[in-house]
């Protein structure tokens, strides 16, 4: 059974109309391009929706890779946010949500991919050559990206998104207090999207 969508509107949950009222101007901030109120947005929403994540997908590590694709899609999506339509943290949440689903049925359906194939047992493996080929194309830009980081950016961003570590255990690996290195991981997320040029 699919988990549940996250409430499409009204107020989040123990959140006053004043913070929702200012998650809301982050995001419209955001859409303009203002790189410290995505900042504030990140550090407001990153537990929530990493918590979503994980909730989905059931996968500490595939969580935080979700969590990265959510910031990412609401940074290129921002001008989007209706307020008259919803709350910012329904908004937010609904596009975790999204990401999180979209991930646990592209492993469902490799699942089955994988079944069918050893249940026909053939030879030809055109599919998964394919698929291994775009997977080898998207790394390469990837670690084309990541060059471009800082190497403090890049450090933090390889424990936290592909060595799996929480943003507390990145702070400690590195010896920095938890704000820090929260900081290295979004202005690391921001430059690997302008350079890789999501939306583009």
């Amino acid at each position: 059974m699919d988990p549940g969508v996250p409430a499409p509107s009204g107020s989040p949950s123990g959140a006053s109309a004043g913070a929702a009222a200012e998650l809301a101007e982050l995001l419209r901030r955001s859409a303009r391009g203002d790189r410290d109120a995505f900042a504030s947005l990140y550090d407001a929403m990153a537990a929530r929706v990493h918590g979503l994540a994980v909730r989905v997908v059931r996968d500490p590590a595939q969580a935080e890779e979700v969590t990265q694709e959510a910031f990412l899609e609401i940074w290129r999506t921002a001008s989007r946010f209706d307020a008259d339509r919803g709350s910012a943290v329904s908004w937010v949440l609904t596009i975790a949500h999204r990401k999180a689903v979209d991930r646990v049925r592209s492993a469902e359906a490799a699942s089955r991919r994988e079944s069918t194939y050893h249940q026909q047992n053939q030879s030809i493996d055109h599919d998964s050559t394919a698929d291994a080929a775009q997977a080898s194309l998207e790394a390469r830009r990837v670690r084309a990206a990541l060059t471009q980081l800082t190497d403090v950016q890049r450090e933090a961003i390889e424990l936290a998104y592909f060595g799996g570590y929480t943003h507390t255990e990145v702070a400690a690996l590195l010896d920095l207090p938890v704000g820090t290195a929260k900081t290295r991981i979004r202005d690391g997320l921001i430059r690997l999207r302008d350079t890789i040029g999501v939306g583009r």
